[in-house]
């Protein structure tokens, strides 16, 4: 009889530890299966083809009746008769309406896909989520520690609730004008400093992804959030595709962001104007939710578009079964940056974000190009693209270019090198370089004046217009952001210094920066408080 020896004990360690690890594999991928079967529909739009494949007759709004009848036919030669169809009206049955209906079906699988304990499809924009998410936030109280580079949507927002904030700034990239985010350092010594001057955050508002594609460290900031009793709202709004590719970074609703603002169209694939909004698995859900609730009813449409709430839907079922078209995107991209890279006129700009402390990772499906080396403006230059090329950025500074690739899209990235060194090399680059050489830099962003009134206060207070000299120690009724690198300067409430006024009206007199919100273009005048 044949003996074999009994294995060792690392043999039999490795030998358990490989069948652990194979059934881990398979259980793992069983329940990704599972997944993806449960996301292969698309519950609300499948209900909309059902209802188009009924033929109802509407006498009922919207006023085109769903078909190209009459003055609805130039509407439908522009669209097409089956976007009318679709076109419906809110309180539907299997659309909309009951327990369990498609709606509530679609909406309970973007939770699921984005990590969220539940989400609202949004069809007035991210800027809907903005207001819908202050309104809520002053449920648990006044005052707010915001990042300062905040979307005006969210600035309304804290008008309409009547919210005090305190702010935390984010870093700048002061060469190429570009707001980043903020570190958990920094947010902890914000929200210390609140409570210190007895107003303690009931609520932290900060921006992940940037509009540049640099990626805060959420993890931390929950952390610091919760551990100061506050609940931490994420705008997200640029980074919708997250958590859909091993390559990109996390959904923030699985990183402990108790609130996230996501627009969805802007990178995952929905049409223009639709978002959602999902609520976190932390410790503030349970007070939130009926907050969120009841302030989703005053910021939505009792008119909401079908059609935006499918694309939502059919977004969702594209990014969770599309790992690999999302793949192919970020291989594009970093053949595009790759191709800067090795061309002297050009550079990358998120090649140098290590060099701040509040950015942890970056998005691949946004290319911040460094255009410095040509001399050139970013504006004439993205201007010169579209005029010439047809090509169009996201958006410019005085030294870069924002490229922004959807998830699931793969554009020529050669053709769009190409445009870039016949537009740079071209004659009119030459007059451009010396415009924008004498033109020079903007000047440093200035502190903040003191918040004198609440900017509820400030902007409903009566009004007048000063000069600029005179409006200097008076407190402004309007936000003023100067652009690059697009900070808010002024809030409503807030007292107008000399140095803000200096660098407001520096920025206006560039042949690159403007005032949003300013009275006039060259920030002559400003609109204070009477009051104060």
């Amino acid at each position: 009889m044949l003996h074999t020896a009994d294995p060792s004990p690392l043999t039999a360690l490795d030998t358990d530890t490989n069948v652990a690890d194979l059934t881990a594999d398979s259980s793992r991928a069983a329940e990704r299966q599972a997944v993806l079967r449960r996301h292969a529909v698309t519950p609300y739009a499948d209900a909309l083809d059902r209802y188009v494949a009924r033929g109802p007759m509407q006498l009922m709004v919207p006023g085109h009746g769903g078909n190209d009848h009459g003055l609805a036919s130039r509407l439908a030669d522009f669209l097409g008769e089956r976007t009318l169809q679709l076109d419906i009206p809110m309180l539907i049955d299997d659309v909309d309406l009951g327990a369990d209906s498609p709606l509530d079906q679609a909406l309970a699988l973007a939770a699921e896909a984005w990590g969220a304990r539940r989400t609202w499809f949004l069809t007035n924009g991210a800027s809907q989520a903005n207001r819908t998410a202050a309104l809520a936030a002053r449920g648990l109280g006044e005052h707010i520690v915001s990042q300062r580079s905040a979307h005006s949507s969210f600035s309304d927002g804290v008008l309409a609730a009547g919210l005090i904030p305190s702010f935390v700034f984010p870093t700048v990239d002061n060469v190429h004008g570009m707001s980043h985010g903020v570190s958990p350092a920094a947010l902890d010594a914000a929200l210390t400093a609140a409570e210190r001057e007895g107003r303690p955050a009931s609520a932290v508002y900060i921006i992940s992804p940037s509009y540049f594609g640099s990626v805060a460290d959420v993890r931390g900031l929950s952390e610091v959030a919760h551990a100061h009793g506050a609940p931490l709202i994420v705008d997200g709004a640029w980074g919708p595709h997250f958590g859909f590719h091993p390559e990109l970074p996390e959904s923030p609703a699985r990183l402990g962001a108790d609130l996230v603002v996501s627009s969805t169209h802007k990178l995952a694939g929905s049409l223009t104007q639709s978002a959602m909004l999902h609520l976190g698995h932390g410790p503030f859900a349970d007070r939130l939710e009926p907050l969120i609730e009841r302030a989703f009813t005053m910021t939505a449409s009792t008119s909401t578009s079908a059609i935006l709430r499918a694309s939502l839907d059919i977004a969702r079922h594209s990014l969770m079964t599309g790992e690999a078209e999302i793949g192919r995107s970020i291989t594009g991209a970093r053949r595009f940056r790759q191709m800067l890279r090795d061309d002297p006129r050009f550079g990358v700009v998120s090649d140098g974000f290590d060099s701040f402390e509040d950015i942890v990772d970056t998005d691949l499906l946004r290319v911040p190009i460094d255009i410095s080396a040509t001399g050139v403006s970013g504006h004439w230059l993205r201007q010169r693209l579209i005029d010439v090329d047809g090509i169009h950025f996201e958006m410019a500074t005085a030294t870069s270019l924002v490229a922004v690739i959807g998830a699931g899209k793969t554009p020529d990235c050669e053709l769009v090198h190409r445009a870039l060194i016949a537009a740079v090399d071209s004659e009119a680059a030459g007059v451009e370089r010396e415009a924008h050489a004498a033109a020079g830099s903007f000047p440093a962003l200035p502190a903040p004046g003191a918040l004198r009134m609440t900017p509820r206060d400030g902007f409903f207070s009566q009004t007048e217009l000063v000069s600029a000299a005179d409006a200097v120690g008076r407190v402004s009724a309007d936000t003023l952001a100067a652009y690059p690198p697009g900070i808010p300067n002024l809030i409503p409430g807030e007292e107008i210094t000399a140095e803000t006024v200096a660098f407001l009206q520096a920025v206006a007199a560039s042949p690159t920066g403007y005032v949003r919100g300013a009275v006039d273009p060259a920030v002559a005048s400003f609109r204070v408080t009477r009051s104060a």
